[in-house]
């Protein structure tokens, strides 16, 4: 996945603003449709990007550069329109590249709309710094949690209560989750230990412990939650998820009110680096817990989605 990352959103961003630059068509029209597809790819790259290596200012240096490569590539400019069927065939393909890729570009946006559901209204449950969502929003494009609604697969039932669930981590000034791309010591990433405080008041009703935090990358995919808390607050019931082994500070039956300590942030079960997990439901099961109804997430009133940005204080 690492390597994928890397190549969608970075080289495939620098190849697309070196050819605008470089090589680009020597006629006005090619020019003009070459120039609108890197900017449509750049704009679909950036909202569905997960911005954590590079971090999230990296689409605003491609913005940059890529007004730099259009200023160029007009230099090179010959004819108004191609000369040559080839030069219309190329149109043409970008053309459809445009086209896929505003495709793209617009589930994304659409994602960043909030379902037509009632909302949880939490409180953000981090402190002191700023945090990246990596997850989030209403469509798979930005938030992979989503294929969990599908109802053909019997497995997703027991997790569909986290469908509109989002993941969390902690950046620095830089933007930079962790002290190196992919390190292999959890205390390099900066989400880790870091205290979970209750996002509601209400009941404890679940609180599990003793799973191990996982080795970087690999995951527990049959104790998916791994260390995590279930709050009751209200008709919805809050999870709160990849605790640190032995760090949960309550148990089932305990009241809470909002900004009681939960538990620090760990890397147990499904979980290939240290992040939050957060998501709402209707109750779920005494046999499946997290097979509840989903329900979206509010902070301060609003739909986090992935890529934004949250400064705790």
């Amino acid at each position: 996945m690492t390597l994928s990352l890397i190549g969608l959103q970075i080289v495939l961003p620098l190849l697309l603003i070196v050819g605008l630059a470089i090589v680009p068509p020597r006629n006005g029209l090619g020019f003009f449709i070459q120039a609108i597809v890197t900017a449509v790819t750049l704009v679909a790259i950036a909202r569905l990007g997960i911005w954590m290596f590079p971090p999230w200012w990296t689409p605003y240096l491609y913005g940059l550069l890529f007004v730099v490569a259009v200023a160029l590539g007009r230099r090179r400019l010959k004819l108004a329109q191609p000369s040559s069927w080839l030069g219309w065939a190329a149109i043409v393909a970008l053309v459809a590249l445009g086209v896929a890729v505003g495709g793209a570009a617009w589930q994304g946006w659409m994602g960043r709309q909030p379902p037509p559901l009632p909302a949880a209204e939490l409180t953000f449950p981090l402190r002191g710094g700023e945090y990246l969502i990596v997850h989030g929003g209403s469509t798979m494009q930005i938030n992979p949690h989503m294929k969990t609604l599908d109802e053909s697969v019997p497995r997703f039932r027991a997790y569909r209560g986290q469908s509109y669930g989002l993941d969390v981590v902690k950046i620095d000034r830089f933007g930079l989750r962790a002290s190196g791309v992919i390190p292999k010591q959890l205390s390099a990433y900066r989400i880790y230990g870091e205290p979970v405080f209750a996002p509601c008041a209400g009941t404890v009703v679940r609180a599990v412990d003793g799973f191990p935090d996982m080795p970087i990358p690999q995951t527990d995919l049959e104790n998916r939650a791994g260390n995590h808390a279930i709050l009751r607050c209200g008709e919805v019931e809050v999870l709160l998820a990849h605790f640190r082994p032995g760090s949960l500070a309550v148990q089932p039956g305990v009241t809470v009110q909002v900004g009681d300590r939960l538990a620090e942030v760990g890397n147990s079960g499904a979980s290939n680096e240290p992040h939050l997990h957060i998501s709402a439901q209707r109750p779920g099961s005494s046999e499946m817990p997290l097979s509840g109804e989903p329900l979206p997430v509010r902070f301060a009133g609003q739909f986090l989605t992935r890529g934004k940005r949250v400064t705790a204080p």
